[in-house]
């Protein structure tokens, strides 16, 4: 039987996070900037808000205290909030903040800020909710959430468990919190220390040295039981008195890493509001953030804006649309995405038991399918048999099937990267064989399952068996 997991009060400062996702190939050639072609938009709700859904992923009751006022972007923050937390809400002076960031592939080349938005006054909602809390996470984003509240906040640390990730531009822990988690480089500017110049990126020995003093330094000057310095892929260090922690990264996770101190911050919450030693909640917390780095990012929870329908677009997208939005929300939910592919170009027996059993590995299914130009390059000009819009819509009926996604290329890297599953399913028929996408899969955490695959049933047998039919019985099949 399951524990029950505390429930947990997030206060801080919301945005809202959108991503223009896209390639750069080229250069302008009116400057010397590079130009980002195929663009997907992805809208996510941000900062204290991001942290509250990760908490929420976990499986824990959240409420979500920030500031939210009349504008436009508050009011589709919260509709990105609704049924993950329970909001409660102060009130905002101006427009909340949103942020917009320009990206080739992982790597970011451009944010565009708008808003400056900031908390006006604590309510009685947001000071009731503060003072019942059981355990509390403050993602302070340095737009005013956690002054207004900060009386409060000062009562609730002495008497419940407490994480505070600190901004620059806000004010400091209250006194008496659980474990502070700036990182590296907050760790640096909150401490005041100059930082050393060498000429030279730091090595491992110095980035160590500099985050063990500067956490001790926080630590004392915060009154804070601990402090843990995020470092990244280097993991993270905790320093609880005289001797800092080294606790390293599990892996090094190759991808987007925008908001992985707030998976750190979330995991670490939760975890010491269920009782865990400081210790072990940081060992786990930084666990979560190398899955979560890997897993995609802010990007695997983020909700993808629909297309401009009256724009040409290539046959699949509101399918793969659709997939990413079912990924996004089982693993928002803390689920286990499985995703198989393939042609099905004549579902037969063998077909559905590979499904079935690939839907029994996870929390969704999403079908991978061969637009019929793919299948036409691999099967030859009398292939497909069925059309992809009928072969989509038979696979969709499946009530193992959660989602089906076309892609046109020989193979379906392009789309299992937008996807990112922890499962990527075939069957047994390839346990000899390396998969092409494996490494890609693997490079994120993710594992390629092999699965049982019925003898004697394949499209190519049902279409030659077909085609013999009315020699056998001398006149056309009905």
């Amino acid at each position: 039987m399951n524990t029950p997991r505390t429930p947990l009060v997030v206060v801080g400062d919301a945005l809202l996070d959108h991503d223009l996702c896209g390639r750069a190939e080229r250069l302008a050639p009116d400057a010397p900037v590079p130009v980002v072609h195929g663009t997907r938009r992805n809208t996510r709700p941000g900062g204290a808000a991001l942290a509250a859904c990760l908490a929420a992923s976990d499986g824990r009751p959240v409420t979500l205290v920030t500031a939210l006022g009349d504008d436009g972007t508050s009011g589709i923050l919260r509709e990105l909030l609704a049924g993950r937390v329970d909001l409660v809400e102060v009130p905002l002076d101006g427009e909340l903040c949103s942020k917009t960031r320009v990206l080739a592939g992982d790597r970011p080349l451009l944010r565009l800020d708008d808003g400056e938005g900031r908390a006006r006054e604590a309510s009685r909602a947001a000071l009731a909710a503060v003072r019942a809390a059981d355990a509390v996470l403050v993602a302070d984003y340095g737009r005013g959430t956690a002054d207004v509240l900060r009386d409060a906040l000062t009562g609730a640390a002495a008497r419940a468990p407490m994480v505070w990730d600190p901004h620059v531009r806000g004010g400091p822990p209250v006194p008496g919190v659980r474990l502070a988690t700036p990182s590296a480089q907050e760790a640096r500017l909150l401490a005041r220390r100059p930082a050393e110049d060498t000429g030279a990126p730091p090595g491992d020995g110095a980035v160590l040295r500099t985050a063990a003093q500067d956490a001790g330094a926080l630590a004392r000057a915060w009154r804070a039981h601990a402090v843990a310095v995020t470092l990244g892929e280097r993991g993270a260090l905790l320093s609880q008195g005289e001797t800092p922690l080294l606790v390293p990264a599990p892996a090094t996770a190759a991808g987007d890493p925008c908001g992985a101190g707030d998976r750190f911050a979330a995991a670490a919450a939760g975890l010491l509001a269920d009782g865990a030693l400081t210790e072990a909640a940081v060992q786990a917390a930084v666990h979560a953030a190398t899955r979560y780095v890997a897993e995609g990012g802010a990007r695997a929870v983020a909700v993808p804006e629909e297309q401009d329908t009256t724009q040409e677009r290539p046959a699949g997208e509101d399918s793969a649309a659709a997939a990413r939005r079912t990924a996004a929300r089982v693993r928002a939910a803390g689920g286990t995405v499985v995703a198989a592919g393939g042609c099905f170009d004549l579902l037969h027996a063998g077909h559905v038991a590979l499904l079935q059993a690939a839907r029994r590995a996870g929390d969704c299914l999403i079908v991978c399918v061969n637009s019929d130009d793919s299948v036409r390059r691999r099967k030859g000009g009398g292939r497909p048999l069925v059309p992809a819009a009928d072969r989509v819509r038979v696979l969709s009926a499946l009530e193992c099937v959660d989602a089906v996604a076309l892609f046109d290329e020989d193979t379906p890297e392009r789309l299992l990267g937008e996807l990112r599953p922890h499962i990527w399913a075939k069957g047994g028929d390839y346990a000899r064989t390396r998969l092409p996408e494996q490494p890609l899969v693997e490079s994120w955490g993710g594992q390629v399952l092999l699965l049982p695959y019925l003898d004697g049933r394949s499209t190519t047998g049902l279409a030659r068996r077909a085609a013999l039919a009315p020699a056998r019985t001398g006149g056309p099949v009905q």
